[in-house]
């Protein structure tokens, strides 16, 4: 899928950004209505790289009869994944918010062959399940322990649904625009999507302490321009499965991450929870793909 040490680093730089996300949302929410956060925050990356594409003045064309597809897929990705997970993640902690994102490798691995023509190999279904069994050691019972968690959970499986389906249609009609393009036509989508959601559903709220600031921006350059950045560099060159694998490895990292920077607990259970989910993350990359 990517070869040399560069291309190595690629998965392991997405998921520390993609976990680094959850972090800097759950700073930002405290003074930032959920939906005005991400709207700002697509509006923000879909000004830059249109600014970008300007500048660099790189041409239209190659979207000419595939821009709705890369919309679609930008709304999807973009849009609902991070809605219905800022909203949830309004009252659940970021570490069980991302037991919800490492779903979708299964839900991706299930689809993606009769949508795809992917198929995962005995060793990599054996990943697949190692990586759920890790997630699952990761936050054990916790994520169920009030109505609250259990709402703002379901909104981050409607996420995960959005992600999938994202994901395997990108790959379906997607892989072949030119990166910077295709980013754009994603984040407009988006940022429209993000906006009308706003003015619909909800009252916009901010008080713009630096930790606010920081939050967005980060999530504006760290998160949205590199690590989807990554996501879709990733999903031109690999199948769905093995790609979407990357997401066991999210919730043991930001529980890591949560107990660094934010004083969170981290147990023995989500330490060895982690360790699971890398030989499964492991197990997935190292099976050959019978449609790479």
């Amino acid at each position: 899928m990517w070869h040399g040490a560069k291309g190595a680093l690629v998965p392991l730089v997405f998921i520390l950004l993609w976990s680094s996300s959850f972090i800097s949302a759950r700073i930002g929410l405290a003074s930032v209505s959920p939906l005005y956060f991400v709207a700002v925050r697509q509006v923000a990356v879909a000004a830059i790289l249109v600014v970008a594409s300007l500048a660099l003045r790189r041409s239209w064309a190659s979207l000419r009869g595939t821009w709705h597809h890369c919309a679609v897929a930008g709304v999807l990705i973009n849009g609902v994944t991070l809605m219905t997970a800022h909203v949830g993640m309004v009252t659940v902690d970021a570490a069980p918010m991302s037991l919800m994102g490492a779903l979708n490798p299964i839900l991706t691995a299930a689809l993606a062959g009769p949508l795809l023509g992917e198929r995962l190999v005995p060793r990599q279904w054996l990943g697949t399940a190692l990586g759920l069994v890790g997630v699952t050691l990761v936050l054990g019972v916790s994520a169920l322990s009030s109505r609250t968690e259990v709402v703002g959970l379901l909104l981050g499986a409607g996420g995960v649904v959005g992600l999938c389906g994202g994901t395997l249609y990108f790959a379906r009609f997607c892989r072949g625009v030119p990166w910077l393009a295709g980013q754009t036509v994603q984040f407009i989508a988006a940022a429209v999507a993000c906006a009308a959601a706003t003015a619909l559903l909800e009252t916009p709220r901010a008080t713009w302490t630096t930790g606010a600031i920081g939050a967005v921006a980060w999530n504006i350059g760290a998160m949205s321009i590199g690590g989807m950045g990554l996501y879709s560099y990733m999903l031109a060159r690999g199948t769905a499965g093995r790609v979407t694998a990357s997401f066991y490895l999210v919730p043991g990292t930001v529980a890591i991450l949560g107990w660094m920077i934010l004083g969170e607990h981290l147990s023995l259970l989500a330490i060895l929870g982690f360790i699971v989910a890398s030989v499964g993350v492991w197990l997935m990359r190292r099976a050959p793909a019978a449609a790479e």
